[in-house]
């Protein structure tokens, strides 16, 4: 065992050194996108564009590179965070609502909808003096009660 890790020393150094970069980036980008989710955005059963989006062609198609790069940067540290430290679910949740491909709002609603991911999210608001996110799935409960 000794010998496996002084020939693998390099990369144990090179994935701990990632593991402790991932927990500083998300102690701080996390909150930061959290908080900047409206307390509605999973309350309507369409996706409402919102949002700075660039009117040039070449600005929109790099806003749109740079977006869905970052979001799939998320998903893969969020997957790493799965074994490592760090708030894997909630940074893969975060990474999924950077990326625009088609169907992504019914995923992000059915994400959303599980407590765990609401609660941890909701607790980051609370603690930033934002409201919480509404519940979708409470939303349309009370809604066919309704009808």
């Amino acid at each position: 065992m000794h010998e496996w890790i002084s020939f693998h020393e390099t990369f144990l150094w090179c994935i701990g050194s990632l593991s402790v970069l991932t927990i500083f980036v998300t102690i701080i980008a996390i909150p930061v996108m959290a908080v900047r989710i409206p307390e509605d955005y999973f309350m309507h059963h369409h996706r409402h564009r919102r949002g700075w989006h660039p009117q040039h062609p070449v600005l929109r198609f790099l806003y749109l590179l740079f977006k869905n790069f970052s979001g799939v940067i998320f998903i893969l540290a969020g997957l790493g965070m799965l074994v490592f430290p760090g708030q894997g679910l909630i940074t893969m949740v975060i990474g999924l609502m950077l990326l625009d491909f088609p169907g992504k709002y019914a995923i992000e609603r059915w994400v959303i909808e599980l407590p765990v991911i609401l609660y941890a999210i909701n607790r980051i608001r609370i603690k930033a003096h934002h409201p919480p996110l509404r519940d979708p799935s409470h939303h349309l409960f009370e809604k066919s009660k309704i009808d």
